[in-house]
């Protein structure tokens, strides 16, 4: 008799078995550039997002099938490689900038909150969605708007459409940002503070970030990270100030990967874990993320995202420029280097 557990397993292993073949093409997709390019123009972890959602949306035709497994890669395999990247990540340049690189973190989180909401709301979405809309795209958008979503009542259509145009609109940052660099004649760090200030999503920061340099994608994480972390306290905000808040656990909403991340990361930055081997578990952890972000990329339904509003799509673009210019700004004011 099949238990609970073996019956999830099943299910999950279409999607993860997808996804794996998706992040294979990924690789080989990014040896052909290497080969006639010189150069990864578009790394594994940005290709697989890519064949993903060109996969969905060509050869799936039951996409039901592999919902289970693409979850599984794009979530828990996902938060699995951040854990391991904490283990290869040397913070100490940027925990001098700590004190002052937080404090802008929470200014333009809360900029971005309180103007995105307004933004919303003048481009005519009801409250509790502009609420969500905002929050999705200063935080952490998906974790944050499923979060988010119990506590301002927000709608099932809502939350739907919020996700849907999050995801794609993520994927034309992650490629779209590095043309940054050389136009703003960006620092690998102040590229990755950008990264991790402007991006919605853990994954699509990593995706933007470590294709550039090792110490882009860990000032993004870190900086990723302290946006994470102001998901309880915004919650918890929320739940005291909104008249549909449910009885939640606020401090749940802090995700395991974040202590994971910072433990790991204090272990290697402490010398703990030494250099040789913090190399090795991050290249691990960029094997795990390439699987994740094809989880990622099976997710989009572009079918939902042409449903979705101009409304929403003038809210996120608005609040994601508002976002940029904050982070452009922050670096600048820090003379980081």
């Amino acid at each position: 008799m099949s238990t609970p557990s073996d019956r999830s397993f099943r299910a999950a292993v279409p999607g993860l078995a997808l996804a794996l073949g998706v992040s294979v093409l990924a690789w080989g997709g990014e040896q052909v550039f290497v080969k006639f390019a010189g150069r990864a123009l578009l790394e594994a972890i940005v290709l697989a997002i890519l064949f993903g959602t060109v996969v969905r949306a060509l050869f799936v035709r039951q996409p039901a099938r592999y919902e289970r497994g693409a979850a599984v890669a794009s979530g828990f395999l996902l938060e699995c490689s951040i854990v391991l990247l904490g283990a290869g990540s040397d913070l100490r340049a940027l925990v001098a900038a700590g004190p002052a690189l937080l404090a802008g973190v929470i200014v333009i989180v809360g900029v971005t909150l309180v103007v995105g909401t307004y933004i919303g709301q003048w481009a005519g979405l009801p409250r509790t969605h502009a609420l969500l809309v905002s929050v999705g795209n200063a935080i952490c958008g998906n974790s944050a708007i499923s979060a988010a979503a119990p506590v301002v009542g927000a709608k099932r259509d809502e939350v739907a459409s919020a996700i849907a145009f999050t995801a794609v609109l993520g994927v034309a940052v992650i490629v779209g940002l590095p043309f940054l660099i050389p136009l703003l004649h960006l620092s690998d760090t102040q590229y990755g503070v950008v990264a991790g200030l402007t991006v919605y999503a853990v994954p699509q920061v990593i995706a933007a970030a470590y294709p550039v340099s090792v110490a882009a994608g860990q000032a993004a994480t870190l900086v990723k990270l302290m946006r994470v972390l102001l998901l309880g306290p915004v919650v918890l905000v929320l739940s005291l100030t909104e008249h549909h808040a449910a009885h939640m656990k606020w401090w749940r909403a802090v995700p395991w990967y974040i202590i994971g991340f910072a433990i790991t990361a204090a272990l290697r930055t402490l010398d703990v874990i030494p250099d040789n081997a913090g190399d090795l578990v991050r290249d691990g952890a960029r094997a795990l993320t390439v699987i994740a972000m094809a989880g990622l990329g099976l997710a989009v339904d572009l079918q939902a995202v042409r449903r979705v509003g101009h409304r929403v799509g003038v809210t996120v673009l608005v609040s994601l420029v508002l976002m940029l210019t904050l982070s452009l700004t922050l670096v600048r004011v820090l003379r980081l280097a």
